[in-house]
């Protein structure tokens, strides 16, 4: 087994990544002409500029049924296990995560998949495992979205483990579970370094069950950091009972801009003047009658920051402000972030040579030499 480390398991106190760049509008739903066009040669740029950086990883969402509106927030999606492959082609040290349904894809076909990425890019694959929540994905395959957490949840804890064996037992085995029923399978070569790098989002009980015992990182929704310290507080209390280690990543977007006063008027412009409201009340319908992601109370007051960055957490400002925001994530005991941003590629660097550095300078951040 090779000892190479992920980058996304460095020290750094607020790790980084980049979410949904694979999507159409990324995480902004809004009609502005600059808005994220996921064409692979944008995303290529992006991981690239990741890479570079010290980005610790890149995220994307599997989606197959876009929202609608105006701009038919995320119709236009680059597939996630295709995409990780291209990204980590052409990368040398960025983790980059493909997202995978385990309702939608057979986890045989799964584990060779990965596998053969993990392989490819010498262990920077990481996996991040989705239950399901989004009836209108269900419908388009011909499958009942069960009613209850518990069935995802436990239809995605078998497809795990059988990946799992798939990528441990050297020899052929079958499986007859509640949900798969195999015979004879084999799943050489493993992973490049056993197993990648597993993330999971969860906001119910029972996918906090589910990260606690299974992944390396939970990926949940904080309305504010500060406030969510006790719930992070229970997670890692939650993991540890188990005799597991996991860091907990929130996700938010950003306009940095050199004054405050130039980031919230680009805010008001994109979020709210320039916004797709039809499809940000169809992405805040689906959430409320399907995922358990989001409080019902916030749904209900977050409009605006849906339409902002599909309702993460807001960092406007100055270099200055944003940096001091970004140091409440780990001091509220967050691994780190994702960012998103309008246009990823354009705004990115601005917030690279600025924002960076300043992290640098809060002790958050090791400086990065490409290549070290």
């Amino acid at each position: 087994m090779n000892t190479r480390r992920p980058r996304i398991f460095n020290n750094n106190k607020l790790k980084l990544g980049f979410f949904s760049p694979n999507c159409s509008g990324g995480m902004s739903v809004t009609k502005v002409p600059e808005r994220w066009i996921n064409s692979w040669d944008n995303n290529l740029e992006l991981a690239r500029l990741a890479d570079e950086a010290g980005i610790e990883f890149l995220l994307p969402i599997a989606r197959w049924v876009g929202y609608g509106g105006e701009t038919d927030f995320h119709g236009d999606v680059l597939e996630t296990v295709t995409w990780a492959s291209g990204c980590l082609a052409h990368t040398s040290d960025l983790t980059v995560f493909a997202t995978v349904h385990t309702a939608f894809i057979h986890p045989i076909v799964a584990a060779k998949q990965l596998a053969t990425i993990d392989q490819m890019s010498h262990g920077r694959l990481g996996l991040n495992i989705v239950c399901g929540w989004n009836k209108p994905e269900y419908d388009a395959f011909g499958i009942d979205l069960p009613e209850k957490h518990s069935d995802r949840y436990r239809l995605g804890q078998e497809w795990f483990d059988v990946v799992k064996k798939l990528w441990s037992h050297p020899q052929r085995f079958d499986w007859n579970g509640e949900f798969f029923h195999l015979k004879g399978v084999h799943g050489a070569p493993p992973p490049y370094n056993g197993t990648p790098p597993l993330m999971n989002a969860a906001g119910s009980i029972e996918g906090r069950q589910f990260a606690t015992q299974n992944v390396d990182f939970l990926f949940m929704v904080s309305l504010d950091p500060q406030a969510s310290k006790d719930e992070v507080a229970a997670v890692k209390a939650q993991a540890a009972s188990r005799g597991r280690n996991v860091g907990v990543f929130t996700l938010c977007h950003v306009v940095c801009r050199p004054t405050r006063k130039e980031a919230e008027a680009y805010y008001r412009y994109y979020a709210q003047e320039q916004a797709d409201w039809e499809a940000v009340d169809n992405l805040m319908e689906l959430q409320g009658l399907h995922s358990q992601s989001f409080p019902p109370e916030a749904l209900r007051t977050m409009r605006n920051r849906f339409a902002a960055g599909h309702g993460s957490y807001p960092l406007i400002g100055d270099p200055d402000s944003i940096a001091k925001t970004l140091a409440k994530i780990p001091s509220a005991g967050f691994a780190g972030c994702t960012l998103s941003f309008v246009d990823y590629a354009k705004e990115f660097p601005y917030f690279r040579d600025e924002v960076m550095p300043r992290l640098e300078a809060l002790g958050l951040r090791e400086p990065y030499s490409h290549g070290k």
